[in-house]
């Protein structure tokens, strides 16, 4: 670690279960986020100001006026670019440590599979059940964690999903059977536009919280209500019957 990167880390580095050792972690992280929207956006302006060291982005979209309610890094003059492109772009300008790579494309089984294994740790920002399970199911695979987020109206819920010793529960075990996007879009229902910001910042604490070591290996549901300004956590079980960990 450089005597820049003590100063410019050094309220990480004064915590007692961070120190230097959590901060060199973080600076060597390798970190895959799926998605580049309103969770993306909050969890990725933490992960760079902490200094993970090496960041995926993955989104096939393009920018779209009504996106730039909650989605921060963009401005007028970005609509109908890349997503991905874009965001990596104006978080690169904002910290050059950090390396950042974009992926235009979707995320499909044969790319994640290939993105989860050189990764540390794995957010799930996107906003369907079937890319969801499909980061599940790779995540599982690969023994990688995975922290997962969503957010609808005034209803936010993250997960984290610890798989690197290799068994459940999982996703799937959380949203069994079929499940569509019918009715649970933000384009109908709509969305507070500070519940991002909120969900998306607690992903980047979870998975900051991982890499370094703070917090144990374990399976939780957290659910936020926006509006009465709720919190309640859950302890997730595995189901026996899961087609994917089960």
């Amino acid at each position: 670690m450089t005597d820049e990167q003590l100063l410019r880390y050094s309220r990480h580095i004064l915590l007692d279960k961070l120190d230097i050792a959590g901060q060199q972690a973080i600076l060597s992280a390798r970190v895959l986020i799926i998605g580049a929207g309103g969770l993306a956006h909050p969890a990725l302006t933490y992960l760079v100001s902490s200094g993970v060291g090496h960041i995926t982005v993955v989104d096939n979209d393009s920018i779209d006026i009504s996106n730039l309610q909650r989605q921060y890094w963009f401005n007028d003059s970005d609509i109908g670019a890349d997503k991905a492109s874009v965001l990596c772009q104006r978080l690169q300008a904002h910290h050059s440590h950090t390396q950042l790579h974009p992926v235009v494309a979707r995320a499909d089984a044969t790319l994640l599979h290939r993105l989860v294994q050189d990764a540390d740790i794995v957010l799930d920002c996107t906003d369907n059940f079937a890319s969801r399970r499909l980061i599940n199911q790779a995540c599982f695979t690969a023994h990688k964690p995975l922290v997962s987020a969503s957010a609808l109206i005034f209803s936010g819920q993250l997960a984290v999903y610890d798989f690197r010793d290799g068994h459940g529960p999982c996703y799937q075990c959380l949203f069994e059977g079929e499940m569509n996007d019918e009715g649970a879009s933000c384009a109908k229902n709509g969305v507070f536009a500070p519940l991002l910001g909120v969900m998306g910042a607690a992903q980047a604490g979870e998975a900051l919280k991982i890499i370094t070591g703070i917090q144990p290996p374990g399976f939780w549901l957290h659910c936020f209500d926006a509006q009465r300004f709720q919190w309640q956590r859950l302890q997730l079980a595995p189901n026996p019957d899961c087609p994917v960990c089960g």
